[in-house]
Protein backbone atom coordinates (compact mmCIF):
# COMPACT_ATOMS: atom_id res chain seq x y z
CA UNK A 1 0.00 0.00 0.00
CA UNK A 2 1.42 3.38 -0.94
CA UNK A 3 0.59 6.87 0.22
CA UNK A 4 0.92 10.14 -1.62
CA UNK A 5 1.24 13.71 -0.43
CA UNK A 6 -0.61 16.44 -2.24
CA UNK A 7 1.67 18.98 -3.86
CA UNK A 8 -1.10 21.25 -5.06
CA UNK A 9 -0.28 24.93 -4.81
CA UNK A 10 -2.48 26.72 -2.25
CA UNK A 11 -5.03 29.04 -3.79
CA UNK A 12 -4.07 32.68 -3.56
CA UNK A 13 -6.39 35.09 -1.84
CA UNK A 14 -8.40 37.24 -4.27
CA UNK A 15 -6.85 40.38 -2.80
CA UNK A 16 -3.33 39.04 -3.36
CA UNK A 17 -4.15 38.28 -7.00
CA UNK A 18 -5.47 41.79 -7.48
CA UNK A 19 -2.32 43.31 -5.99
CA UNK A 20 -0.11 41.22 -8.28
CA UNK A 21 -2.02 42.49 -11.30
CA UNK A 22 -1.17 46.10 -10.50
CA UNK A 23 1.99 47.19 -12.28
CA UNK A 24 3.49 50.45 -11.09
CA UNK A 25 5.16 52.50 -13.85
CA UNK A 26 8.93 52.26 -13.76
CA UNK A 27 9.15 56.04 -13.83
CA UNK A 28 7.18 56.23 -10.55
CA UNK A 29 9.43 53.64 -8.91
CA UNK A 30 12.54 55.51 -10.06
CA UNK A 31 11.14 58.77 -8.68
CA UNK A 32 10.55 57.12 -5.29
CA UNK A 33 14.10 55.76 -5.25
CA UNK A 34 15.61 59.14 -6.11
CA UNK A 35 13.43 60.81 -3.47
CA UNK A 36 14.70 58.35 -0.86
CA UNK A 37 18.36 58.76 -1.84
CA UNK A 38 17.99 62.54 -1.76
CA UNK A 39 16.12 62.97 1.51
CA UNK A 40 17.91 60.17 3.36
CA UNK A 41 21.22 61.78 2.47
CA UNK A 42 23.14 59.77 -0.11
CA UNK A 43 24.61 62.53 -2.33
CA UNK A 44 26.80 60.35 -4.55
CA UNK A 45 24.17 57.66 -5.05
CA UNK A 46 21.47 60.29 -5.75
CA UNK A 47 23.65 62.00 -8.34
CA UNK A 48 24.49 58.73 -10.08
CA UNK A 49 20.92 57.40 -9.98
CA UNK A 50 19.38 60.62 -11.34
CA UNK A 51 21.74 60.40 -14.30
CA UNK A 52 21.09 56.71 -14.97
CA UNK A 53 17.31 57.08 -14.57
CA UNK A 54 17.25 60.28 -16.63
CA UNK A 55 15.58 62.21 -13.82
CA UNK A 56 16.35 65.80 -12.77
CA UNK A 57 18.02 66.03 -9.34
CA UNK A 58 15.60 66.86 -6.53
CA UNK A 59 18.27 68.80 -4.67
CA UNK A 60 21.76 69.93 -5.53
CA UNK A 61 24.64 67.60 -4.71
CA UNK A 62 26.12 70.27 -2.41
CA UNK A 63 22.88 70.60 -0.44
CA UNK A 64 22.61 66.85 0.17
CA UNK A 65 26.30 66.65 1.04
CA UNK A 66 25.96 69.51 3.54
CA UNK A 67 23.18 67.63 5.36
CA UNK A 68 25.25 64.46 5.31
CA UNK A 69 28.25 66.27 6.77
CA UNK A 70 26.17 67.52 9.70
CA UNK A 71 24.77 64.03 10.39
CA UNK A 72 28.25 62.51 10.24
CA UNK A 73 29.53 65.00 12.82
CA UNK A 74 26.65 64.11 15.16
CA UNK A 75 27.19 60.37 14.74
CA UNK A 76 30.85 60.70 15.71
CA UNK A 77 30.00 62.87 18.73
CA UNK A 78 31.40 66.18 17.42
CA UNK A 79 28.33 68.22 18.28
CA UNK A 80 30.09 71.59 18.32
CA UNK A 81 31.12 71.03 14.69
CA UNK A 82 27.59 69.89 13.78
CA UNK A 83 26.07 73.05 15.30
CA UNK A 84 28.62 75.22 13.50
CA UNK A 85 27.92 73.51 10.16
CA UNK A 86 24.16 73.76 10.74
CA UNK A 87 24.42 77.49 11.41
CA UNK A 88 26.51 77.91 8.27
CA UNK A 89 23.86 76.06 6.26
CA UNK A 90 20.88 77.92 7.73
CA UNK A 91 21.38 80.14 10.80
CA UNK A 92 17.62 80.45 11.36
CA UNK A 93 16.92 76.76 12.01
CA UNK A 94 18.09 76.68 15.63
CA UNK A 95 16.60 80.10 16.35
CA UNK A 96 13.21 78.87 15.18
CA UNK A 97 13.35 75.43 16.82
CA UNK A 98 14.24 75.73 20.50
CA UNK A 99 13.58 72.02 21.15
CA UNK A 100 16.08 71.01 18.48
CA UNK A 101 18.65 73.49 19.79
CA UNK A 102 18.26 72.16 23.32
CA UNK A 103 18.52 68.54 22.11
CA UNK A 104 21.80 69.34 20.36
CA UNK A 105 23.23 71.18 23.37
CA UNK A 106 22.14 68.37 25.69
CA UNK A 107 23.87 65.84 23.45
CA UNK A 108 26.95 68.05 23.49
CA UNK A 109 26.84 67.96 27.29
CA UNK A 110 26.61 64.15 27.22
CA UNK A 111 29.70 64.04 25.00
CA UNK A 112 31.56 66.41 27.34
CA UNK A 113 30.70 64.24 30.34
CA UNK A 114 31.90 61.20 28.42
CA UNK A 115 35.20 62.97 27.67
CA UNK A 116 35.61 64.15 31.28
CA UNK A 117 35.24 60.60 32.57
CA UNK A 118 37.85 59.41 30.10
CA UNK A 119 40.50 61.94 31.17
CA UNK A 120 42.98 61.26 33.98
CA UNK A 121 41.74 62.74 37.25
CA UNK A 122 38.19 62.97 35.91
CA UNK A 123 38.00 66.76 35.62
CA UNK A 124 34.28 67.48 35.27
CA UNK A 125 34.64 71.27 35.28
CA UNK A 126 34.26 71.67 31.47
CA UNK A 127 30.96 69.77 31.60
CA UNK A 128 29.71 71.75 34.59
CA UNK A 129 30.62 75.07 32.99
CA UNK A 130 28.89 74.10 29.74
CA UNK A 131 25.76 72.99 31.58
CA UNK A 132 25.69 76.23 33.57
CA UNK A 133 26.24 78.62 30.67
CA UNK A 134 24.50 76.88 27.77
CA UNK A 135 21.73 74.70 29.20
CA UNK A 136 21.02 76.31 32.56
CA UNK A 137 19.37 79.46 31.16
CA UNK A 138 17.22 77.42 28.74
CA UNK A 139 16.03 74.65 31.07
CA UNK A 140 13.54 76.73 33.15
CA UNK A 141 11.64 77.73 29.99
CA UNK A 142 10.29 74.21 29.46
CA UNK A 143 9.54 71.46 32.01
CA UNK A 144 10.86 68.80 29.62
CA UNK A 145 14.13 70.72 29.18
CA UNK A 146 14.56 70.86 32.94
CA UNK A 147 13.86 67.15 33.34
CA UNK A 148 16.29 66.26 30.55
CA UNK A 149 19.03 68.44 32.03
CA UNK A 150 18.61 66.98 35.53
CA UNK A 151 18.71 63.47 34.08
CA UNK A 152 21.85 64.26 32.10
CA UNK A 153 23.63 65.78 35.08
CA UNK A 154 23.13 62.49 36.92
CA UNK A 155 25.83 61.13 34.62
CA UNK A 156 28.28 63.33 36.51
CA UNK A 157 27.29 61.87 39.87
CA UNK A 158 27.04 58.15 39.19
CA UNK A 159 29.61 55.71 37.90
CA UNK A 160 29.06 54.86 34.25
CA UNK A 161 29.71 51.19 35.03
CA UNK A 162 26.52 50.81 37.06
CA UNK A 163 23.98 53.23 35.64
CA UNK A 164 20.22 52.85 35.71
CA UNK A 165 19.05 51.75 32.22
CA UNK A 166 17.37 55.10 31.58
CA UNK A 167 20.66 56.89 32.26
CA UNK A 168 22.82 54.35 30.46
CA UNK A 169 20.71 54.96 27.34
CA UNK A 170 22.09 58.51 27.17
CA UNK A 171 25.54 57.10 26.45
CA UNK A 172 24.36 54.76 23.70
CA UNK A 173 24.59 55.55 19.95
CA UNK A 174 20.79 55.68 19.77
CA UNK A 175 20.74 59.19 21.26
CA UNK A 176 23.10 60.43 18.55
CA UNK A 177 20.90 58.81 15.91
CA UNK A 178 17.75 60.37 17.34
CA UNK A 179 19.23 63.86 17.37
CA UNK A 180 20.74 63.40 13.90
CA UNK A 181 17.30 62.41 12.61
CA UNK A 182 15.74 65.49 14.24
CA UNK A 183 18.32 67.72 12.58
CA UNK A 184 17.85 66.09 9.19
CA UNK A 185 14.07 66.52 9.36
CA UNK A 186 14.40 70.15 10.43
CA UNK A 187 16.68 70.93 7.48
CA UNK A 188 14.38 69.12 5.06
CA UNK A 189 11.35 71.00 6.33
CA UNK A 190 13.11 74.31 5.73
CA UNK A 191 14.34 73.32 2.27
CA UNK A 192 11.47 71.22 0.91
CA UNK A 193 8.53 71.64 3.36
CA UNK A 194 8.80 67.90 3.98
CA UNK A 195 10.20 65.90 6.88
CA UNK A 196 10.00 62.35 5.50
CA UNK A 197 10.74 60.44 2.33
CA UNK A 198 7.80 59.67 0.03
CA UNK A 199 8.29 55.91 0.44
CA UNK A 200 8.03 56.17 4.22
CA UNK A 201 4.85 58.22 3.88
CA UNK A 202 3.41 55.61 1.50
CA UNK A 203 4.19 52.79 3.95
CA UNK A 204 2.47 54.72 6.73
CA UNK A 205 -0.57 55.35 4.52
CA UNK A 206 -0.67 51.68 3.53
CA UNK A 207 -0.62 50.58 7.19
CA UNK A 208 -3.38 53.06 8.04
CA UNK A 209 -5.49 51.92 5.08
CA UNK A 210 -5.19 48.26 6.04
CA UNK A 211 -6.12 48.96 9.65
CA UNK A 212 -9.10 51.08 8.57
CA UNK A 213 -10.39 48.45 6.17
CA UNK A 214 -10.08 45.64 8.71
CA UNK A 215 -11.67 47.65 11.49
CA UNK A 216 -14.39 49.70 9.82
CA UNK A 217 -15.49 47.83 6.70
CA UNK A 218 -14.88 44.20 7.68
CA UNK A 219 -13.64 43.46 4.16
CA UNK A 220 -12.15 40.05 3.45
CA UNK A 221 -8.38 40.51 3.52
CA UNK A 222 -5.52 38.02 3.89
CA UNK A 223 -4.52 37.40 7.50
CA UNK A 224 -1.13 38.95 6.75
CA UNK A 225 -0.19 41.36 3.98
CA UNK A 226 3.55 41.68 3.46
CA UNK A 227 5.08 44.94 2.35
CA UNK A 228 7.30 43.12 -0.11
CA UNK A 229 10.47 44.48 1.49
CA UNK A 230 12.00 41.13 2.42
CA UNK A 231 14.76 41.16 -0.18
CA UNK A 232 18.30 40.02 0.43
CA UNK A 233 19.58 43.56 1.03
CA UNK A 234 17.48 45.55 3.49
CA UNK A 235 20.19 48.01 4.41
CA UNK A 236 19.37 50.66 1.84
CA UNK A 237 21.46 51.88 -1.04
CA UNK A 238 25.23 51.83 -1.03
CA UNK A 239 27.68 53.23 -3.51
CA UNK A 240 30.98 51.46 -2.93
CA UNK A 241 30.82 52.47 0.71
CA UNK A 242 31.14 56.15 -0.16
CA UNK A 243 27.82 57.31 1.26
CA UNK A 244 26.85 57.23 4.93
CA UNK A 245 23.21 56.81 5.85
CA UNK A 246 21.69 59.72 7.70
CA UNK A 247 18.56 58.15 9.14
Amino acid sequence: MTSSTSTATPMKHAFTRQVEEVKAPKSDINALILDYLTLAGYPNAAKKFSTEANLPPQQSHDSIEARQQIQTAIHRGDIAQAISDLNDLDPEILDADTALHFALLRLQLVELIRQCNATPGRDINPALEFATTQLGPRAPTNPQFLEDLEKTMALVVFSHDSLDPSLAALLQPDLRRQVADMVNKAILERETNRRETAIRHLVQMRAWSEETVRKDTKKDLPARIDLGLNGDDQNGFHENGQDTVMT
